[in-house]
């Protein structure tokens, strides 16, 4: 047992609760602090992918109790992956906040290390109450983050986002209410072998919980008609914080991916994919209606925040179908997706402080300071986005029709991704063209007009460089991905490492 696969989840604890604690006034050591710890946090990140690439799943035992008698979290390929992007883009945007952001409120760098907390403990826990309760972490975390900064549009956004949410939460108890009933236990090994086992009377019940917990994970991953919520929260959210949650949308398709392959998955008896018949239906329409957003767009926010729909619904797309060569691709292209739509969040905040009273909206103005710079790395982020060569984007969409060419509903994700890529590519050039080509009279005045700030920029190159590198090393990160697909729809070795019973696991498969 490995003592370092708790450290993602107890260093941003202790960071933040030292941040409040000690250091409340005094912003220039907090920034020191939260980035040496998010950097820290990186480092952990890296250490535990090469311990998890190296082997079998590796649990992490709290107290010392035996699953499934005691909180358990576990080191898998998909865990350490995703802690692995996680706080690579928490270092970056931790970078983009220093640079000015994090003035407009006091406590904003130790919300950021309870989101951390948050997110990492959603992908680390094997157990299905503990998931629940690192969603409520990172939820009330990005409840204050969304509001850092203050305004009427972010306190009525933030409303809704709250109100959502609490539902949302309400449900997932229900769901973990049912299935604890049914089979007496939440962690997901044991589920794994409970599930199959369930009589035929509690089938209906057990089906039931399973379907609240799909509808809470797609408000978590705004899977139509659950998305509604998103662009409005994501919208009023300060840059910086809708950088990070680009990935906090992850967790909705993490959960998807690790309950419905795990616990639900072929091996589950009578309750085998039960998510099935619903999540690909479900992403080909969130995938359409992310896209008529975009075009519908009147500001580039709006445009930035119904991108992250239409990925969403991409990335979907290839989970719902549930067998290794599409998640292996949807796991390339969640790290894309990822990446592209927290640069697209900040670069929409770099061009509206350039902008001045004209701010992101889609209509000409003066011009503006270092528009040609900020132009150029719009068209890269709208390549990448898009899904245009040469950059990830084109390479991951392209391992998702590959994926799903022997799919039944192959006619359908083959006109819908090509379709959708066509009109994107119609959203962001009008968009590009109006914002960054077309120049209106008079000149923009204010302090919103100074130089350009190194450090954002620097940060938002990086980023792209990243996409740039996934396509470069399409071929490794692949192979990776393929490994973490064929462990992911391995349940036995899961099992076999949480609760040491493999053999008893492959009997219930039998039976």
């Amino acid at each position: 047992m490995s003592n370092w696969i708790i450290v993602p989840v107890v260093l941003p604890a202790f960071t933040a609760c030292f941040l409040v604690a000690a250091l409340r006034f005094q912003l220039r050591w907090q920034r020191a602090v939260s980035i040496v710890s998010t950097a820290m946090l990186f480092g952990v990140a890296i250490g535990l992918y090469v311990l998890a690439a190296a082997g079998e799943p590796r649990p992490y035992l709290l107290g010392n109790w035996p699953a499934p008698f005691g909180i358990v979290l576990v080191l898998d390929r998909l865990s350490a992956l995703m802690v692995l992007l996680t706080s690579g883009l928490a270092l970056l945007v931790v970078l983009y906040a220093s640079a000015g952001w994090d003035e407009k409120g006091r406590h904003f760098h130790a919300l950021f290390h309870f989101q951390l907390l948050g997110i990492n403990g959603a992908f680390l826990t094997g157990d299905v109450f503990n998931l629940f309760v690192f969603f409520e972490v990172l939820l009330i975390a990005s409840y204050g983050l969304m509001l850092h900064g203050g305004g009427p549009g972010r306190l009525k956004a933030g409303f809704q986002y709250v109100a959502i949410n609490l539902v949302a939460s309400t449900v997932f108890l229900f769901a973990v209410g049912l299935i604890y009933a049914v089979t007496g236990t939440l962690n997901m090994a044991d589920l794994a072998v409970k599930v199959g086992q369930v009589q035929a009377g509690d089938v209906a019940l057990l089906r039931t919980g399973a379907l609240l917990l799909f509808g809470v994970f797609a408000v978590k991953a705004a899977l139509v008609p659950l998305h509604w919520w998103l662009p409005m929260a994501y919208a009023a959210a300060p840059a910086p914080s809708a950088a990070l949650f680009a990935v906090m949308t992850k967790v909705g398709a993490y959960s998807i991916l690790r309950v419905y392959t795990l616990i639900f998955g072929a091996e589950a008896g009578p309750l085998a994919d039960a998510a099935a018949p619903i999540l690909l239906p479900a992403a080909l329409v969130t995938l359409a209606v992310g896209t008529i957003g975009v075009l519908a767009s009147r500001t580039l926010i709006e445009l930035a925040c119904y991108s992250v729909v239409t990925s969403m619904g991409t990335l979907l797309i290839a989970v719902g179908v549930f067998d290794a060569l599409s998640i292996s691709a949807a796991l390339y292209y969640l790290l894309h997706s990822t990446l592209v739509a927290a640069v697209l969040f900040l670069l929409v905040d770099l061009v509206a402080e350039r902008r001045g009273r004209f701010l992101g909206r889609l209509i000409p103005s003066p011009p503006f300071g270092h528009a040609l710079l900020l132009g150029g790395l719009f068209f890269l982020t709208a390549l990448a986005m898009v899904g245009l060569p040469p950059l990830s984007g084109f390479l991951g969409k392209l391992l998702i029709l590959d994926a799903t060419r022997d799919s039944p509903q192959s006619a359908a994700i083959w006109w819908a991704i090509l379709g959708t890529s066509l009109l994107l590519t119609v959203g962001f050039a009008r968009a590009g063209s109006v914002v960054f080509w077309k120049q209106g009279n008079g000149r923009i005045a204010g302090p919103r007009t100074g130089g350009t700030r190194v450090l954002p920029i620097s940060v938002v190159l990086v980023l792209l460089a990243l996409t740039a590198v996934l396509s470069i090393a399409a071929g490794p990160i692949m192979h990776e991905m393929n490994l973490t697909a064929e462990q992911l729809l391995d349940p036995a070795r899961y099992v076999r490492a949480v609760l040491g019973g493999g053999r008893a696991f492959a009997s219930a498969v039998e039976l």
